[in-house]
């Protein structure tokens, strides 16, 4: 399966938890779905899906944990585990409505926002101290930069020199009260994380060769710098009406709109 049609797969599953269960989150999950499934899908991660805790796996942290559906259905597409579809925010379920740690594959309960990069940091610290060979990714969204708890880690992990940290930022330009800018100001996030002495690349979210190209050079490299993956995205891509829509930070699909999505993602 190719990181593209792994895409397809993971918004589709998406879809079809949020209307089965009433969910929420599909926006943030449909514009970060193409960078999973690049991480996950393409030769840019190192992992092994029957062995969830190899101890010289790639940690990915995914800080953004609200849109959990996205994540939980690219594991489970690669091999981490089953029963998604049936047990999904269930009384006793590990799949619950934030990203859980107890689903395989997920290294950090996450979902109050601002947390997993300063794990990710101390984990990358960690690493380089142990003299191991795997590298830390963190993704989150623009939105949860307004949390200081990130900001702190931002300066640490270039002050340790944490080359082995790639952090992603789901760009979408909305978060849960309105658009980015009208909520709190980010821009230029390109001159604040240079300012912080960190590696900057900025790209198209959704390219997945664009991606691919990005993550791995990342992969491949010894630096002494951490990188931040700028990755601008559409919040709801890839369906028609949910794009860019702050409605669908909440919202979960009647009948009629999820059959109409699904034929979008379908042909797209």
């Amino acid at each position: 399966m190719t990181s593209v049609e792994l895409s397809r797969l993971v918004r589709s599953e998406c879809l079809r938890l949020c209307h089965r269960y009433r969910a929420s989150h599909l926006g943030g999950a449909f514009s970060v779905a193409d960078i999973l499934s690049v991480l996950y899908g393409s030769p840019v991660l190192r992992f092994r899906s029957s062995e969830p805790a190899w101890p010289d796996r790639d940690r990915l942290f995914y800080s953004k944990g609200h849109a959990c559906t996205s994540l939980y259905a690219t594991l489970e597409a690669v091999g981490f585990s089953e029963g998604l579809s049936e047990k999904f925010t269930k009384d006793g379920s590990y799949w619950t409505s934030h990203v859980n740690h107890k689903v395989p594959g997920v290294e950090l309960s996450t979902g109050s926002l601002g947390h997993a990069l300063p794990v990710a940091a101390g984990t990358a610290l960690a690493a380089k101290r142990l003299k191991k060979g795997w590298k830390v990714y963190c993704v989150v969204s623009d939105g949860e930069l307004d949390e200081g708890s990130n900001w702190e880690a931002i300066l640490f992990a270039p002050h340790h020199e944490l080359g082995n940290l790639c952090l992603i930022v789901d760009s979408n330009k909305i978060q849960s009260f309105g658009r980015v800018e009208e909520v709190i100001g980010l821009e230029s996030l390109v001159e604040k994380f240079r300012a912080f002495n960190w590696n900057v690349v900025r790209i198209d979210g959704h390219d997945h060769e664009l991606l691919e190209g990005t993550l791995a050079s990342f992969r491949d490299s010894v630096q002494s710098v951490p990188t931040v993956v700028i990755a601008d995205t559409v919040k709801g891509k890839g369906v028609s009406f949910m794009e860019n829509s702050l409605a669908w930070h909440y919202k979960s699909p009647n009948d009629q709109e999820l059959a109409i999505a699904l034929t979008e993602i379908a042909s797209s």
